[in-house]
């Protein structure tokens, strides 16, 4: 059976990271031999009942999203599950947010594109927008986000205004969420869980990466944890 990928966001032909996506599956497929079943998944649809049964979950960009509990939603549904996750830009702040509030107890933390006159911002607005920039990122050593993409630098293309605020940074590290990925002033760009079988979220936009249709490592490394979940060989 092919493994089944639930794709949660609320689809649009203005979201580029939307558009690119069908390439990248068709390329995961004919070059890398990894066939995904993908399924889209509106945010205000992402309920148990419907992420059920799927064997990886790609939180999307494209915020703010129509349901912020859809979105964190099918975080937790990863994070409990142990279901594979990659999680990006929005995907990443929201991963964020999920993880805060469940794990961390800063049930009142929230995120500043959805609720910005909240009195404690988790996501707060980056000092210097990020929308259509190419950045450097230095990851963690030995790190899952260093060993999908086999480099401990890499350069990445960002399409986002919202970041962490760093005021809670050691809350989530203290509650075992892993920063392994900066920006070269130190400011975070990747997380990830450590003990899950796949969960990474990461602010940049990996499905942006190059110029064709070739999937970013990360995507590529994903894909894999997918089909490995569901028992599915790679070719």
């Amino acid at each position: 059976m092919t493994p089944r990928l639930a794709l949660v966001g609320d689809r649009s032909p203005a979201v580029r990271a939307h558009v690119r996506v069908p390439a990248l599956l068709a390329a995961l497929r004919d070059r890398h031999g990894i066939d995904l079943d993908a399924y889209w998944i509106p945010t205000e649809e992402a309920t148990a009942s419907r992420l059920d049964g799927f064997d990886g979950i790609w939180l999307l960009p494209g915020s703010p999203y129509r349901s912020e509990a859809g979105a964190l939603h099918a975080v937790r549904c990863a994070r409990i599950g142990g279901v594979p996750l990659l999680a990006t830009c929005a995907g990443f702040q929201h991963a964020l947010l999920e993880y805060a509030r469940a794990v961390c107890g800063l049930t009142g933390v929230a995120h500043g594109e959805n609720t910005p006159d909240a009195d404690d911002l988790l996501i707060e607005p980056l000092a210097c927008a990020l929308r259509g920039h190419e950045a450097p990122v230095v990851f963690t050593a030995g790190s899952l986000a260093q060993r999908a993409t086999g480099v401990e630098r890499s350069t990445e293309r960002y399409q986002c205004g919202y970041g962490l605020n760093p005021r809670h940074l050691p809350t989530l590290v203290a509650h075992g969420l892993r920063f392994t990925g900066h920006d070269p002033q130190g400011q975070v760009r990747v997380a990830e869980l450590p003990g899950h079988p796949f969960f990474l979220a990461t602010l940049f936009q990996p499905e942006l990466a190059g110029d064709g249709d070739e999937p970013h490592p990360m995507v590529r490394a994903f894909a894999a944890a997918v089909a490995a979940r569901q028992g599915s060989p790679v070719r």
